[in-house]
């Protein structure tokens, strides 16, 4: 088999494995090619936002690792950087699912991004510049799912950083699948079958309110009955992607604008009116007068990277960015 390294992505005869595990487990590895600059460290930093994070887990010497459901059996997927203009991917599992991890860990990880024009606009920027320039690498995430979209944005609404990390990984713990794999931990994050199927005892417990289950529950309705999916959004532009999300009842501005960005990649988009990110801006911004909405318009359809620029000057300041995660088994 010969396989060639293009910008991005793996092309290949044929998709069987390079081998398997002491365990049997099938394993194929992959070379992935990123746009320049590229640091993993930072884009999974801005996916799992904590390092407590019990899905998206970075290991101390700096490998990401992620267990995918959606098949039989999770298949394990491992990323390192081994060169600033490439990725190192092993793919561990049923070998009919290795063609989907890869691609699901190309999207997630934000490989083919161009942020040219963002660093251009940033420059322009006083107070923006010297963090863009220290979280220069950093790419836009994007989860697997738009469920996972939709669960993380209604369980961060209107509760802190720290808060809202708490409950999600009570949620893990109560509803993914887990398994133990080289020393770690892993949770594959809950479907919605699971989090349908489950009593909302189990959700209260979490730390779920009765609103957030409720909304929960509509969304994966309107997933289950095909009202909603990921193309009709594609399909349509960020305002009325956004105009369908809020047609579902507990979705907002805010939570429909974070699941477009989150979940579709939709950088056009900054989600207003957030407390944390009004925190974060005066963080960054310190004592240096601004005008919001300037900058918004400065920094054009690329506007949706200050958001994960913010969270991660907050991240910076906790000691959290790039710290390793805390799910040994």
């Amino acid at each position: 088999m010969t396989r060639r390294r293009t910008r991005g992505t793996i092309r290949s005869g044929h998709a069987p494995p390079a081998g398997a595990t002491p365990g049997g487990r099938l394993v194929s590895n992959h070379v992935v090619s990123v746009r320049s600059p590229y640091r993993l460290d930072l884009t999974v930093s801005v996916l799992r936002r904590l390092s407590t994070n019990l899905v998206d887990v970075l290991t101390p010497d700096g490998e990401y690792v992620r267990a995918l459901g959606g098949s039989a059996e999770p298949v394990i997927v491992r990323v390192r950087q081994s060169h600033p203009e490439t990725l190192a991917v092993t793919i561990e599992g049923d070998a009919r699912e290795h063609a989907r991890a890869l691609a699901v860990a190309r999207r997630m990880l934000g490989v083919e991004i161009d942020l040219g024009r963002f660093y251009q606009s940033a420059a322009r920027i006083q107070w923006l510049h010297p963090l863009a320039v220290r979280m220069r690498g950093v790419k836009p995430p994007r989860y697997p799912t738009l469920w996972e979209a939709c669960v993380n944005a209604i369980v961060f609404q209107q509760i802190s950083l720290l808060a809202a990390t708490a409950v999600m990984r009570r949620l893990v713990m109560a509803l993914g699948q887990s398994l133990d794999r080289d020393g770690l931990r892993l949770y594959c994050f809950p479907s919605v079958e699971h989090v349908q199927g489950a009593e909302d005892a189990v959700l209260r417990a979490a730390g779920l309110s009765a609103g957030k289950i409720a909304t929960l529950r509509r969304v994966g309705d309107a997933l289950g009955s095909g009202v909603l999916d990921e193309a009709m959004l594609e399909r349509r532009s960020s305002p009325a992607a956004a105009a369908l999300l809020r047609g579902i009842k507990g979705i907002g501005p805010w939570t429909a604008a974070v699941i477009l960005l989150r979940g579709l990649g939709r950088l056009d988009v900054f989600p207003a009116n957030d407390t944390s990110v009004a925190r974060n801006l005066a963080l960054v911004a310190g004592s240096a007068p601004f005008d919001i909405d300037a900058v918004l318009e400065t920094l054009g359809a690329e506007r949706g990277m200050l958001y994960y620029h913010l969270l991660l000057a907050r991240l910076e300041a906790r000691g959290d960015a790039g710290r390793a995660s805390s799910t040994r088994a």
